[in-house]
């Protein structure tokens, strides 16, 4: 099938199946004769894979790493588990720093009055004052 109906298929934008050719997340698909990619059913599977995992946040790199793994079948369970507990650490993190971005603009619009003056806590806080 060609470009557009492998995404259409799998969920990747073929603007993104491009992309991960272009830095070797994905091998190049096979071309036909005239010149257009051709994917088959492995290179979707691929492609529905990777989407899965970019929607569970993790990134391009880990994606590389999960698909070594995926592909490895005397892999050890526990590579996976760590790569993904690793990933959950990180996802923590950063619901930590929102949660306190959070507290920090609640803060700053309790403290703004939101009338026609233009004094303002919030832009106050933004510039350090």
């Amino acid at each position: 099938m060609n470009i557009g109906a492998a995404a259409r298929s799998s969920g990747v934008p073929a603007k993104t199946i491009r992309y991960y050719e272009s830095i070797g997340l994905i091998p190049p698909a096979h071309r036909t004769g005239s010149g257009y990619r051709d994917f088959g059913q492995n290179e979707i599977d691929t492609l529905r894979f990777i989407q899965r995992a970019r929607s569970l946040g993790f990134s391009v790199k880990d994606v590389s790493k999960l698909l070594d793994l995926w592909h490895d079948r005397s892999r050890a369970s526990s590579s996976v588990k760590a790569l993904a507990t690793e990933h959950i650490e990180e996802i923590d993190r950063k619901v930590s720093e929102l949660k306190s971005m959070r507290e920090t603009l609640l803060h700053l619009v309790e403290q703004c009055h939101g009338d026609d003056r233009p004094d303002c806590p919030i832009i106050d806080g933004i510039a350090g004052a």
